[in-house]
């Protein structure tokens, strides 16, 4: 006999909380990085009418904006609560980052992650110190990037803005590896995709396996942070979840 439905025990979920900029569009990229078990609670900082530039990402980096907006995502008891937001969270520098870190975990988080905080954490797990990057941004906001990397003694071995001021939601799989092909990986441990507004999913593992280093994006390594503090996995494989060997140093 078929038992009851209200007899079925309903399975235990693991939560995330995600406070994203008012422009992210990549929802369901962030979803399909996690397992069937983990459900995202996302919320989004207000709106501002501003360009892509150092100005936004500085109003981004706020953290008291970012504690207000992991409040609101604290009801469902999220495991951990992740900033979805590689500029705001990499403007301000290695301090600029960690006062989001304290201002999220003030707030009430059980556990917090940047985006940017995420790379630096990839880039140490997997023993990544010459970084390539790609980033959709002007200039003066790849700039903080990779000032934001040196401090960490990560060294940029090449990197390339694309110069967009809004819309980067709308770039193209074909746009991101025509980027990738733009870029002299020479000397590289790794590529970083930076801004969790760039579509990468389905790029990781055929540029893996293409460049035969690990190629790390805005969206992966901010989750893969969140649900390392969660106690989760992946779900998608990547270096992250199995590690390419990186070249050492001579």
């Amino acid at each position: 006999m078929v038992g009851s439905p209200f007899e079925i025990v309903l399975p235990a979920q693991t939560g995330v909380g995600v406070v994203a900029p008012f422009d992210f569009a990549l929802d369901r990229e962030l979803w399909r990085w996690v397992p069937d078990r983990v459900c995202l609670h996302t919320t989004r900082l207000p709106y501002l009418p501003e360009p892509v530039t150092v100005q936004l990402a500085e109003a981004l980096s706020d953290p008291h904006g970012v504690r207000r907006a992991t409040r609101d995502v604290l009801v469902p008891e999220p495991l951990v609560v992740a900033y979805a937001c590689t500029s705001g969270s990499f403007v301000g520098g290695a301090e600029g980052e960690a006062a989001l870190v304290r201002g999220m975990l003030d707030a009430g988080a059980p556990a917090a992650v940047t985006t940017s905080g995420a790379l630096i954490r990839a880039c140490t797990r997997l023993g990544v110190r010459r970084l390539a990057v790609i980033t959709p941004y002007v200039d003066d906001v790849t700039g903080r990037l990779l000032d934001f990397l040196a401090e960490y003694g990560i060294t940029t071995t090449a990197s390339l803005g694309l110069g967009l001021l809004g819309d980067i939601w709308k770039m193209s799989y074909s746009a991101v590896l025509g980027a990738v092909s733009g870029l002299d990986l020479t000397g590289a441990d790794a590529l970083f995709v930076s801004c969790t507004n760039v579509p990468t999913y389905d790029v990781v593992t055929p540029l893996e396996q293409r460049l035969g280093i690990p190629v790390l994006t805005a969206n992966q390594v901010t989750m893969w942070a969140a649900l390392e503090d969660a106690g989760e996995r992946l779900a998608a494989s990547s270096a992250l979840t199995a590690p390419l060997r990186v070249p050492e140093v001579a």
